[in-house]
């Protein structure tokens, strides 16, 4: 079974998250998507004071229905900050005799540029397959698998990553233009804005009932 990882705050999880997915399981034959929300990202901090609980459960109630996508809640389980390659080491021993091959490891365009600054970056792209998730526009990338980068970038080939010379083996995945993200939709909502369709039936009923993002 070929099982890629999709991690985010999903802050909360919406339309795109589960668009991207079905584009790298039709696109890349993918069988097995799993999202993984964050417990505490090392980069970044969560924009809102949200439970991880209620992350969790919108995780569960996105991607229920669809036997191809799974909530993992691995790393909000395991607490702390929620380093990358320490997730795919534990994908990989979970999922030991159900994998075919490597993980997927599922980046957003807006990842790239700052993939220099992950724990054992270099390591991480070596254990997992990484499948970059591009606009049409922007696919400057060449879609099949590239060459390892040692040579042509030597000792230091994470120096001035961007999505026209990422420097590891790596997939193209073409992922549909939808300008959407969790921060806009807190927005509408705290604003009593349109939002009622960026995000799943399940969701957007969790959402109401227990009063989330209003102000």
């Amino acid at each position: 079974m070929k099982i890629a990882m999709l991690g985010g705050s999903f802050n909360p999880i919406h339309v795109g998250h589960l668009i991207l997915a079905d584009s790298v399981c039709k696109n890349l034959g993918y069988d097995k998507i799993l999202f993984v929300p964050t417990a505490n990202p090392p980069h970044k901090e969560l924009s809102c004071e949200l439970a991880a609980s209620d992350r969790l459960k919108m995780t569960e109630l996105a991607v229920s229905g669809d036997q191809r996508f799974v909530a993992e809640p691995c790393e909000i389980e395991r607490g702390g900050v929620s380093y990358t390659y320490d997730t795919i080491c534990f994908l990989e021993q979970k999922y030991a005799s159900l994998l075919d091959g490597k993980i997927g490891l599922i980046m957003g365009e807006d990842l790239i540029a700052d993939y220099d600054k992950w724990y054992r970056a270099e390591e991480l792209a070596q254990k997992a397959d990484l499948i970059l998730a591009l606009r049409p526009k922007d696919s400057g990338l060449k879609a099949e698998f590239q060459n390892s980068p040692t040579e042509k970038y030597g000792k230091n080939p994470l120096k001035g990553v961007s999505r026209e010379n990422f420097p590891f083996p790596h997939k193209i995945v073409e992922n549909p233009r939808i300008e959407l993200s969790s921060s806009e939709i807190r927005q509408k909502i705290a604003e009593d804005g349109a939002w009622r369709y960026l995000v799943s039936e399940r969701v957007f009923e969790y959402i109401i009932e227990r009063n989330l993002y209003a102000r």
